[in-house]
């Protein structure tokens, strides 16, 4: 027992008169009913041994006899002390308090990367405080590593393929094509856009995260959207609509305007950027309807500047 336990100014009475000592078991008429304990000259029956000086277990409520465990401000069994988190038993490996537990070394330093933001190595399971390798998914510290070709000691900007580790110039002489996301290497499928190589789950929209999988992209500073994200945040007002334009983009008369709604403000019938039009109060009007516009009225039209009086054609947007 732990030898800081005090003694109390009272003895067994409960068989005062009936056991012998023999060893540390007591008797009566031949039988065996309890186990004795002896503790600084006195001997004791397991019940007021127990009652007096044994401490209760902080987990499971029971009497301690034997190796107690003091640690939390509590007593416990040594196969009782366990860690919060993974349930190992602490008594042979010591504990780490954490936030008002008891934690095993390998749990308390994953809980303190959690909490700065760093990652654990997969092989020594201690905190990787700079930037870590990544090797197959798991986070590394990169000198555990070599690399597979000239077998120098890697760095975090080690290069994955076909399983094997290699340093940056020993990769870069393999010829293999890098994801402009990840920067890993692509083993299968390569998309190229905007002047790099992707994998396909890589290749996605700046705005949803959705890969494009073949679909059309459209480029904006040097990112990737799909057209519904494009045209919410980028996309041009229709002039006669006043919608945001999905899809091809008609410019013309310094305005925006919808495939389907541009067309003559005086018949409504549809034009192209192949059709002739002229302006006339902002809006185009066909062939047909400015023939049928006064004389005078085209007078005072054809002393504006000539330009004014052709279509004006701009790029269909992207």
């Amino acid at each position: 027992m732990d030898p800081c336990l005090t003694l109390l100014a009272v003895c067994c009475k409960h068989h005062s008169s009936c056991y012998s000592f023999i060893h540390k078991l007591l008797i009566y008429d031949t039988c065996i009913l309890h186990f004795l304990f002896q503790f600084e000259g006195r001997k004791y029956c397991e019940h007021d041994f127990q009652m007096l000086f044994a401490p209760c277990c902080h987990q499971c409520g029971e009497f301690i006899i034997g190796r107690v465990i003091k640690a939390m401000n509590s007593s416990w069994h040594p196969d009782c002390f366990c860690c919060d988190l993974c349930q190992a038993v602490l008594a042979e490996v010591g504990f780490v308090k954490n936030a008002g537990r008891h934690l095993c070394r390998p749990c308390h330093d994953r809980e303190k990367a959690h909490s700065l933001g760093k990652y654990i190595c997969q092989k020594c399971q201690a905190i990787v405080d700079d930037i870590p390798l990544i090797f197959k998914n798991d986070p590394y510290h990169p000198d555990h590593f070599n690399c597979s070709n000239c077998g120098k000691e890697l760095t975090a900007e080690a290069r994955e393929l076909r399983g094997e580790l290699y340093c940056l110039p020993c990769h870069d002489k393999l010829g293999v094509p890098i994801c402009g996301a990840c920067r890993r290497p692509i083993e299968g499928r390569v998309v190229n856009a905007m002047g790099k190589q992707w994998h396909v789950e890589h290749f996605v929209c700046a705005k949803c995260e959705k890969p494009f999988l073949g679909h059309r992209h459209y480029e904006r500073k040097g990112l990737a959207y799909c057209e519904t994200h494009y045209n919410q945040l980028f996309g041009e007002v229709c002039y006669h609509c006043n919608r945001v334009i999905e899809g091809d983009v008609v410019s013309a008369l310094n305005k925006a305007w919808c495939v389907k709604c541009f067309g003559c403000s005086t018949c409504n019938s549809k034009l192209t950027l192949k059709d002739r039009f002229v302006e006339m109060d902002l809006k185009p009007v066909c062939k047909h309807c400015y023939e049928r516009v006064p004389d005078e009225l085209k007078r005072r039209l054809s002393k504006q500047d000539p330009k004014d009086m052709r279509k004006k054609k701009m790029p269909i947007c992207l």
